[in-house]
């Protein structure tokens, strides 16, 4: 590859659910070989791309690009007055973006945040690839599926054009956690003790208030449990109203996060999980192998959480239940069952494992690098 030359422009973001994907794919590329200044990153400047890419020391670019918002206050409706001019002049930032990298391939991981790269390397004729990871493809994708190249999917069946089944994208940290071998420095790590039964509680990057709640009774009325230990992942914008931590010297002991930075240590640590049924949470759940309680969101559009949790729920690898059913009783009534049943908590995540198969080949990265090399040779 021609040196100071851009491989891949990968694009997505908003939320962390499209960004780590991302990350993952830039870590895979330059595992392969590829120089990490040859993989720019193009997202959104709202989006938690800002917090996350940095660090990560990967050329980056943010566009001041919006979604739909669903809500109708007059503030979201100005938002959606304002949404298709900011996209326009993203698109136009896109095209004289790709325009100075000359990228071999574009990269998308869905989202609003992807679509002006999307249509900017639709307009300078760059191979695009489509990663599409919920088992039901959300709009972004779709439109960008038009013009892909091939679509790469985390599972098969999905009626994308084009479609190559390679599993989803998953950040190489969270690929090497070994359940049995990190339990014992995870929890040291974290402060959790190794003599407690351990539920973990991720709502995803902004938090989830119905989960929330639930922990917290959950917590109050089994505050007496020596035997329990919460680490309490709440979100941000939920950290104001979270209840103080207990330190479990007279009984339950919890830990109450913000934003989780060490989220592979967490899969290692946590008995069970609690979480939302976003894409890149189910396949992480799969791909180590973590017994899980999954509350999909009744909002998400098309319902896809819900079909996202079935791939694991429908083969005993997590339990499923519908928000309408989902109370603290619940909660309490399937970690104290789970807690006396450690032979069931432990086929639970050996049938969650089985699914996580593909999510552990490494064929993603294989497929991206291939359409990228044959736009090389072709330039060549």
């Amino acid at each position: 590859m021609q040196p100071g030359r851009t491989f891949a422009v990968v694009t997505g973001g908003g939320t962390a659910g499209h960004v780590l994907p991302a990350l993952a794919i830039a870590e895979g590329l330059v595992a392969m070989g590829h120089a990490a200044a040859s993989i720019h990153y193009v997202g959104a400047r709202r989006g938690i791309e800002t917090r996350l890419l940095p660090p990560s020391g990967f050329p980056h670019t943010f566009l001041d690009v919006t979604g739909l918002q669903r809500q109708l206050t007059p503030a979201k409706l100005a938002a959606n007055v304002a949404m298709p001019f900011k996209m326009i002049r993203a698109i136009v930032q896109a095209w004289r973006l790709l325009g100075r990298l000359h990228p071999f391939v574009t990269v998308s991981v869905g989202g609003y945040a992807s679509l002006p790269s999307i249509l900017a390397a639709r307009l300078r004729r760059v191979p695009i690839v489509v990663v599409s990871y919920d088992k039901r493809p959300g709009w972004a994708s779709k439109v960008a599926a038009r013009f892909a190249r091939v679509c790469a999917t985390g599972y098969e069946g999905m009626a994308l054009p084009h479609a190559v089944h390679t599993g989803s994208p998953l950040r190489q940290s969270i690929l090497n956690v070994d359940r049995r071998r990190d339990r014992a420095a995870a929890r040291q790590l974290l402060g959790l003790p190794d003599d407690r039964f351990v539920l973990a509680v991720f709502g995803g990057s902004q938090g989830a208030g119905l989960l929330n709640a639930a922990t917290n009774e959950f917590i109050e009325r089994l505050a007496d449990r020596s035997d329990l230990a919460v680490r309490h992942i709440v979100g941000e914008r939920f950290m104001t109203a979270a209840p103080p931590a207990c330190d479990g010297l007279a009984g339950i002991l919890t830990q109450v996060i913000g934003y989780e930075e060490h989220m592979p240590e967490v899969y290692a640590a946590a008995d069970i999980m609690l979480v939302r049924g976003g894409a890149s949470t189910i396949a992480e759940l799969a791909a180590i192998g973590v017994p899980a309680i999954v509350v999909p969101w009744a909002l998400a559009a098309e319902d896809h959480q819900t079909i996202n949790a079935a791939i694991l729920a429908d083969h005993g690898g997590a339990i499923s239940i519908p928000e309408v059913s989902f109370t603290a009783d619940r909660l309490i009534d399937e970690v104290l069952r789970l807690v006396a049943a450690p032979e069931a908590l432990a086929e639970i995540g050996r049938r969650a494992w089985v699914q996580g198969a593909a999510h552990r080949s490494g064929r993603l990265i294989d497929l991206i690098d291939e359409v990228g090399r044959d736009r090389f040779e072709g330039a060549s």
